[in-house]
């Protein structure tokens, strides 16, 4: 009877461990696996054999378009010499256009994030536009990584202080303008010699950002910024500007505006009196190939991001011209490519495989950005807390001089560099 009872007692246990194996449909055996760890923004699943979809949303029409149309080649470029990430294929799925304005960033933004399975955004080219398409993003779940958006609105002051406009899964391979800002005041004041200046902007982030930035450090070297005003980007009467810029004795100009504003500012400038002798002064939202070539803009100034001059980026030059038939015609080529690379490299590195089908933690995908340190042609990118992840090298000085007027010729050879270190910024 005791061995009987024991057989039974066996018997029992062996059932319940079979049981507990079981599937609970009560016919497979088989293990499927844990269930992937996602976080509070969900994921997306990118079933086997499909792409992984990005989106662009860039500036590709109107007078920026040179500033989107740069950077979506150098997405593009991404794209073919990574080919794949975690074993899938890469899909440019958007390529909107954010019309370099609130209202296209809104409406890019908004499209773009109707397509649940696109997993970053990377764009946009301009701030004014960044600003309404990084609320849209973020509230998505999903990242928007820019190469050219500078306003310290977007991440911080650069002393700890978040920018007003700042959202999480907002990320950046551009300087920040507090850094540019620093730079061009320094060039005019030490170097030019001149103590009293101008400003305009157009209402922008960036362009009001910037100008900011430069008058704040301007002040605190010793000048004196005379006026402080402000255009708007369809004007195209700047006299009235002008005509009170040059009243309040300003000996530069610091517009750092976009075409085709900038345009009319140049060539009106020669126009009033008491300015035969005024400096101009743009920034990198001017430092283009279909500005330089204006011939009002001989001698003109700008300030813009150190152009790097390692072999990778001589390489990547080279595939550029091969690809589009001429050289990069902006700024900031180099810095969409590292944002698409970082972009793929944080994908691979917390992408789950589910029998076949990559899941991409959203949450994890942001940390990921922050974590990791990526090599790219401008140089090693870390992110910090407000998604500021540039290497700045150095931001230099260009001149347009009559043996140059093509923006090759002009970034090709800068005046001086100036590198946060010299500024007395980050550390």
């Amino acid at each position: 009877m005791k061995k009987q009872r024991a057989l039974m007692v066996l018997l029992a246990v062996i059932a319940l461990i079979v049981a507990a194996c079981g599937d609970g449909g009560g016919e497979g055996t088989e293990d499927p696996g844990e269930e992937p760890e996602v976080g509070e923004l969900g994921a997306i699943e990118v079933a086997d054999g499909d792409p992984i979809k990005i989106a662009s949303l860039q500036a590709i029409s109107g007078d920026a378009a040179s500033l989107g149309t740069d950077q979506v080649r150098a997405i593009e470029l991404a794209i073919v010499d990574r080919a794949e990430v975690a074993g899938h294929p890469i899909e440019l799925a958007f390529n909107e256009d954010d019309l370099c304005s609130s209202e296209g960033g809104q409406t890019g933004a908004t499209r773009i994030m109707a397509d649940p399975d696109v997993v970053a955004v990377i764009g946009t080219s301009c701030s004014g536009a960044g600003v309404p398409a990084s609320n849209v993003v973020s509230e998505a779940g999903r990242i928007l990584f820019s190469g050219s958006n500078t306003s310290p609105y977007l991440t911080s002051d650069l002393a700890g202080n978040e920018g007003p406009d700042h959202h999480d899964g907002y990320f950046r391979t551009a300087h920040n303008d507090g850094i540019q800002g620093a730079a061009a005041a320094k060039f005019v004041f030490e170097e030019l010699g001149l103590t009293q200046i101008a400003t305009i902007n157009d209402g922008d982030p960036y362009t009001e950002g910037l100008a900011s930035a430069m008058a704040a450090a301007f002040e605190n070297l010793g000048g004196e910024v005379v006026v402080n005003t402000a255009v708007t980007v369809d004007q195209t009467d700047m006299r009235p500007v002008l005509t009170e810029i040059a009243a309040a004795g300003a000996e530069l100009i610091y517009f750092p505006i976009f075409q085709p504003a900038g345009d009319f500012v140049a060539e009106q400038a020669q126009e009033v009196s008491g300015l035969e002798e005024a400096v101009l002064m743009g920034a990198d939202g001017l430092l283009s190939d279909t500005y330089v070539v204006l011939p009002q803009t001989e001698g003109m100034y700008f300030s813009g991001p150190n152009t790097p001059t390692t072999g990778e980026y001589d390489a990547f030059v080279a595939a550029y011209e091969e690809a589009y038939g001429e050289p990069p015609i902006q700024s900031f080529h180099a810095h969409a490519y590292d944002a698409t690379m970082m972009l793929f490299t944080a994908i691979e590195n917390i992408g789950q495989d589910q029998d076949g089908t990559l899941v991409i933690d959203l949450q994890a995908l942001r940390d990921e950005l922050h974590d990791i340190t990526h090599e790219g042609l401008t140089g090693s990118l870390k992110c910090d807390e407000f998604g500021d992840c540039a290497s700045v090298e150095g931001i230099d000085i260009f001149q347009n001089t009559e043996d140059t007027a093509d923006i090759v010729a002009v970034r090709s050879n800068p005046i001086i560099t100036y590198t946060p270190e010299d500024l007395g910024i980050g550390g």
